[in-house]
């Protein structure tokens, strides 16, 4: 590993699909803490959505790369959308790929290229409630705690090596939107400190 420092810090790409609320947190973070970490790139499966007006506010280049709905075969399709994302993490020459409310499952071509240094964060604690309807779950499971849970991936859904978690108390009158808005400030907190511990772990 080379040498890093917030002179040189580390080449950050953040993977997102809608407000990028939580990219916003870490950039904001990265600003004040002088971070030995920078988020150089900012990829988005969906054009039009608001995380990208955030990244360009910041100065972050954006990329907007699609599912190609012209290929018919939906393996094929899949494995030429990350090979135009792999072909732009080197262009940038990205170093760590950060997923924040990205909501595609990688391939395992993908994550076996970037293993030990792809990580996401989750609306439970894990490992209960991984998938798409963390909280939904949670709630129908009369759950009197949850929070959220920063990992690496690996080739399960939501199952690679925590890094670190956060909880909170389920409030009675709490459903699926209050509860993700009071995950998310957690996730805010929790993502931005984990990342600094992680990098920090390299130098």
């Amino acid at each position: 590993m080379r040498d890093i420092s917030a002179t040189d810090p580390l080449k950050l790409a953040v993977f997102i699909s809608g407000s990028g609320s939580g990219m916003d947190a870490l950039v904001n973070h990265q600003k004040i803490n002088n971070s030995i970490h920078q988020t150089a790139l900012v990829v988005s499966n969906k054009p039009d959505v608001s995380g990208i007006d955030k990244a360009e506010a910041h100065g972050i280049t954006t990329i907007t790369i699609e599912l190609d709905s012209s290929i018919n075969d939906l393996n094929i399709r899949r494995i030429e959308h990350e090979n135009r994302i792999l072909a732009e993490l080197e262009r940038y020459n990205i170093e760590l790929v950060i997923l924040s409310g990205y909501m595609r499952v990688l391939s395992p071509n993908f994550v076996n290229k970037w293993e030990g240094r792809l990580i996401n964060i989750h609306p439970s604690l894990l490992p209960k409630y991984p998938g798409a309807y963390a909280h939904r779950d949670a709630l129908a499971d009369n759950a009197r705690i949850t929070g959220c849970t920063v990992h690496l991936v690996d080739n399960g859904v939501d199952t690679g090596p925590i890094l670190a978690q956060e909880s909170l108390h389920i409030l009675d009158d709490d459903d699926v939107e209050s509860l993700s808005e009071r995950v998310k400030k957690l996730e805010h907190k929790l993502y931005p400190a984990t990342i600094d511990e992680f990098v920090n772990s390299l130098c």
